[in-house]
């Protein structure tokens, strides 16, 4: 089950008209508060899930023992006792295909819940019927004390091994497999598996695609260096990558990684005028993991006497991670300015690639860059009005001939 936004500056105190509720939505939708706001507001959910459903709708300590497992547990000993092992293996067949305790016991339910910001999950051991019950007095406590409507698209009743649940963009079942053996058990039986939705991959390889197959050419990174090129590319695979460890299909971001792979080096080609093949060649590294070398694309930086800056694309293994740890960081005050530092970083001239020099070159409005005979301009300002920015990377050389041009700096 899942609520839709809802967010107020009042937590306590909901207006009770519901046009007031869809103003204030409108309003904090999308802002960095809302979280928080949601967090605050929804506490009273929390506090009556925990302090009323979930004790309502859960007792027993285990199940009871299904009956036809323990008499086929019997004559799996007496066909011991006999030295038939024929007997004992067709006996040990019928009974992994059965459960060991009763999956219909009255006396057993569970119930568990999960909220992040506004999105939340109950997850139940019971009969559908129990489930409707829960459903609906999730939504009168919400509708009579908190003021919000559960979704009718969002708030689904999904039976956990046939079907898929979707929370925080991860799609959750409940494996079940009779023929997955550890040491003898069944292991897979009753765990829980993550899974990366077909339909959130598709809308992610789509932005690097064009005609549904072909690697389309970001034309907006074309006037950018090969490092912000591939460190583009590289930070959005890494984010999504990155995200969807835990999932159990995660190789099927090989697609992915594919996709992206040839829209990079479209662009890559597009800007140096060659192949895209000549671009994989030569930009080809290889890098360390956990799990061994692993193939990747870089583009450096060198720069003397400091470290070199490194852009890089791939080389993250597609394996699952079954635990997440994680780490609240301290958040840094955000710096002005960061893209151009990054820039000046380099030490390398953006109009002749000098080094000798380097300063920034900067114009009122980048309007005075497009006046008639825009085809005429100097290179310097063509890359200008390109990249769209009013700031330039230029060596001592370059910024000296800008000058006598009527520039302003």
């Amino acid at each position: 089950m899942s609520l839709p936004a809802r967010d107020t500056p009042r937590p306590f105190q909901p207006p009770v008209a519901q046009r007031d509720i869809k103003a204030e939505v409108i309003y904090c939708v999308g802002g960095v508060a809302s979280p928080v706001l949601s967090n605050i507001y929804l506490h009273r959910l929390d506090n009556f899930v925990e302090r009323v459903l979930i004790p309502q709708y859960t007792r027993g300590s285990y199940r009871r023992r299904n009956r036809a497992y323990g008499t086929l547990t019997e004559a799996i000993g007496r066909a011991r006792a006999r030295g038939d092992s024929d007997r004992v293996k067709l006996l040990r067949k019928q009974q992994r295909v059965m459960p060991s305790v009763d999956p219909d016991d009255p006396g057993y339910r569970r119930l568990r819940y999960i909220r992040y910001a506004d999105d939340h999950l109950l997850g139940f051991t019971g009969p559908k019927a129990e489930a409707e019950e829960i459903k609906q007095q999730l939504a009168r406590f919400l509708r009579d004390e908190l003021k919000l409507e559960l979704s009718a698209d969002k708030t689904l009743i999904t039976h956990a091994r046939s079907q898929r649940a979707r929370f925080l963009g991860y799609e959750i079942t409940v494996q079940h497999n009779d023929a997955k053996l550890t040491r003898g058990r069944r292991s897979a039986n009753g765990g829980i598996r993550l899974g990366v939705p077909k339909a959130v991959l598709d809308a992610k390889r789509a932005q690097y695609l064009q005609r549904s197959s072909k690697p389309l050419r970001r034309t907006a990174l074309m006037n950018e260096n090969p490092y912000t090129i591939i460190g583009t590319y590289g930070a959005g695979y890494r984010g999504f990558a990155e995200y969807y460890l835990l999932a159990g299909n995660v190789a099927r971001l090989n697609r992915l990684r594919w996709d992206m792979e040839r829209s990079m080096f479209t662009t890559l080609a597009a800007k140096h005028q060659a192949t895209p093949w000549a671009m994989r060649d030569r930009y080809q590294a290889v890098t360390e993991t956990p799990h061994g070398k692993r193939r990747c694309y870089e583009a450096r930086i060198e720069r003397e006497g400091r470290t070199a800056l490194v852009a890089r694309f791939g080389g993250i293994p597609l394996r699952r991670k079954r635990d997440a740890v994680l780490t609240d960081q301290v958040p840094v005050p955000r710096r002005p300015g960061k893209q151009l530092i990054q820039r000046l970083l380099t030490g390398i001239c953006e109009v002749c690639g000098g080094t000798d020099g380097i300063t920034v070159h900067h114009v009122r409005r980048l309007a005075d860059l497009d006046r008639p005979g825009y085809a005429d301009a100097p290179r310097w300002a063509r890359l200008m009005s390109a990249r769209h920015r009013k700031t330039l990377i230029t060596c001592g050389r370059c910024h000296g001939l800008i000058h006598p041009q009527g520039a302003s700096s």
